[in-house]
């Protein structure tokens, strides 16, 4: 038996892809959602039947979100120097939450994120 244990944060900023299809995109903004699914070390529940603290792991999530809040997401480190793709921002939600939760015995499993209310990309850990 294995719950996954979903957490979402908000933030707005502005990004612009360099040299997308051939050319810089101008700097623009979204309303970001990111969601983050979680599953504990093992798949079940603790002693007191909680798989992921959700507290915990939401005040985590804001956290990292908060670095990227009424910013451009393009002077932040790794995005001063990689693409800030919803893939690429993905994949960093991903490997910054898993190493503030490694003291919780949970493993982020997945992350979404979303440009706005309809365009979203989801990041999956490899096993």
């Amino acid at each position: 038996m294995t719950f996954t244990v979903r957490v979402e944060a908000r933030f707005e900023a502005a990004h612009f892809l360099r040299e997308y299809r051939g050319i810089s995109e101008p700097l623009h903004g979204h309303s970001y959602k990111v969601e983050a699914d979680l599953i504990a070390r093992g798949g079940g529940v603790d002693q007191d039947a909680i798989a992921v603290d959700f507290v915990s792991a939401k005040r985590k999530l804001e956290v990292l979100a908060k670095k990227l809040d009424y910013g451009c997401i393009n002077d932040v480190p790794p995005f001063d120097r990689i693409n800030p793709s919803a893939e690429n921002i993905a994949e960093w939600f991903a490997r910054e939450l898993q190493s503030a939760i490694d003291d919780e015995n949970a493993i982020v499993k997945a992350v979404t994120i979303w440009e706005g209310p309809v365009n979203s990309v989801r990041y999956e850990q490899d096993s």
